[in-house]
C-alpha cells in the first residue's frame, strides 16, 4: 500500500499524499490545502526526500509524523490521512490482515515535583549541558519561569545524585528552549564542586569555570544584568557569597525575554538522576507558574495511537493500538489489525477509500494532549499470518 520509497522533492513531496495540520501551497495542477486542523506535521524538510533517511524499517525511506495535542488553534489530537488511488478492494487475493510498522521515542524520564512547599525533587537523563555528539547542545530537564530584562535567581541544591562526577544540578537563564541556546549556568556537582558554564551565542562554545571542595548541600545564584553581564556566586549559608575562583563575569546577549529556572542533568544518557532544590527565590520581571520539560532529549507523550479507514461514503472505522503507550515504543513494531474488525464497523472492504493515521483521540477538541515523534513505514495487505516477532 505504501512503503513510503517513491516521495521525493518537488515531484512527489510527502504531503501531497499524506495530508496534515500543515497543509501546503498550490503546485501543478493541484489547489493549495490548507490543512487538516490537526496538530499532525508530516515530512522532514532537512532531508533530500522530504522523508526520514536514517529510521527505516525497510528500504531507504520512512515517514516522520510530528504530533502536539495541544498545538494552538488546532484540534487537541494529531491525524494525517492518505486517499487511496489504489488497490482500493481489500478482499481481493483473499487479504485478511492491515500491517502497519512504526516506532517512536521511549517516555521521558525527567519531572518536576514540590513537595513540601518551597522544596523541589527534579529527575532527569540527559548527556550533558555542554557537548553532546561533538555538537555544541544540550541535553537535560529544566523547569522555568520568564523573566523580561535584568534579574537573578537563588536556589540552594540539598542534593544532586551521583550518576557522574560530571552530573549538574543548578539555577540557568537561557534564551531559548533550543539545546543549543545561549545560556548561563551556575551549578553543583557530585565530584567537581561549584562551576560557572556559559554559551555566549547559539551553538557556541562552551566555557566553564569550577571550584573544587564544594558539595551539596550548597547555594548558587545567577545574576543578569541590564546590559546582559552573568555573574555566578556561591555560599555555604545562603547569606554570604564568592565568585567562583577564576570567573569573572560574561556576556552572553540574549533576547529581552529569557527563560529562569532550575535544570539538572545526568551526565549519562543511560541514567536517571535526581536532584533536590529549596529556598529558591528571584529579582526582577519573573512571570508565570513553573513549567518543565526535556531539552534536547527526544522523547514522546503516551497518547493513544489509532489507525481509521474510510469509504467515499459514512464514518470511517476506528482501531486503537491495545497499548496506551504505544507511541513510546523506540523499536520498529508491526501492528497487525484484521480487516474483519473494519468490517464490523460497517466498513465495505471492496471500496476502501481513505486511511488515516493518528496519536490522540481522534475529533477531540477540547481536553489537551501531549506531544512527540513517529514514524511508520511498511503499510501492507497481507493474506492471514502470524505477526512478526
Amino acid at each position: 500500500m505504501d512503503n513510503f520509497e517513491d516521495y521525493d522533492i518537488g515531484n512527489n513531496e510527502i504531503w501531497w499524499s499524506w495530508k496534515d495540520g500543515l497543509g501546503y501551497g498550490q503546485h501543478d495542477n493541484e489547489p493549495a490545502y490548507p490543512g487538516n486542523g490537526t496538530g499532525a506535521a508530516v515530512g522532514d524538510e532537512t532531508t533530500l526526500s522530504y522523508t526520514e533517511e536514517t529510521i527505516v524499517h525497510g528500504g531507504r525511506q520512512s515517514m516522520p509524523l510530528a504530533y502536539d495535542n495541544n498545538k494552538q488553534g488546532y484540534a487537541k489530537y494529531s491525524e494525517t490521512e492518505l486517499t487511496l488511488t489504489a488497490p482500493r478492494d481489500w478482499t481481493d487475493e483473499d487479504v485478511a490482515e492491515l500491517s502497519i510498522w512504526f516506532r517512536g521515542y521511549p517516555a521521558s524520564v525527567g519531572s518536576f515535583v514540590e513537595g513540601p512547599v518551597g522544596t523541589f525533587t527534579m529527575t532527569a537523563s540527559g548527556a550533558d549541558i555542554w557537548v553532546v555528539n561533538g555538537v555544541e547542545a544540550d541535553e537535560f530537564h529544566f523547569a522555568y519561569k520568564m523573566l523580561s530584562g535584568a534579574g537573578s535567581i537563588i536556589a540552594k541544591v540539598n542534593s544532586v545524585q551521583n550518576t557522574n562526577d560530571w552530573a549538574k544540578a543548578g539555577v540557568m537563564i537561557r534564551e531559548t528552549l533550543d539545546p543549543d541556546s545561549a545560556h548561563a549556568f551556575a551549578c553543583v556537582t557530585p565530584a567537581n564542586g561549584v562551576a560557572m558554564q556559559y554559551r555566549p551565542s547559539t551553538g557556541g562554545t562552551s566555557a566553564n569555570y569550577n571550584q573544587t571542595g564544594v558539595a551539596a548541600p550548597y547555594w548558587v545564584k545567577l545574576e543578569r544584568s541590564i546590559s546582559g553581564m552573568f555573574t555566578v556566586s556561591h555560599s555555604a549559608n545562603g547569606s554570604s557569597w564568592q565568585p567562583v575562583t577564576g570567573s569573572t563575569p560574561q556576556n552572553v546577549p540574549m533576547g529581552t525575554n529569557v527563560y529562569i529556572g532550575l535544570a539538572l542533568t545526568a551526565h549519562d544518557a543511560a541514567l536517571t538522576c535526581q536532584a533536590v532544590f529549596s529556598n529558591v527565590t528571584t529579582t526582577g520581571t519573573v512571570t508565570g507558574q513553573w513549567a518543565h520539560q526535556d531539552i534536547g532529549i527526544l522523547s514522546n507523550d503516551a497518547e493513544p495511537l489509532y489507525v481509521a479507514v474510510s469509504n467515499a461514503a459514512g464514518n470511517p472505522a476506528v482501531v486503537v493500538h491495545d497499548d496506551p503507550a504505544a507511541a513510546t515504543i523506540d523499536t520498529w513494531t508491526e501492528w497487525v489489525i484484521p480487516l474483519s474488525v473494519f468490517a464490523d464497523q460497517g466498513i465495505v472492504l471492496t471500496n476502501v477509500d481513505r486511511i488515516a493515521l493518528g496519536l490522540g483521540t481522534r475529533g477531540n477538541m477540547t481536553a489537551p494532549g501531549g506531544s512527540g515523534k513517529m514514524f511508520f513505514d511498511d503499510i501492507r495487505l497481507y493474506r492471514s499470518r502470524e505477526a512478526a516477532e
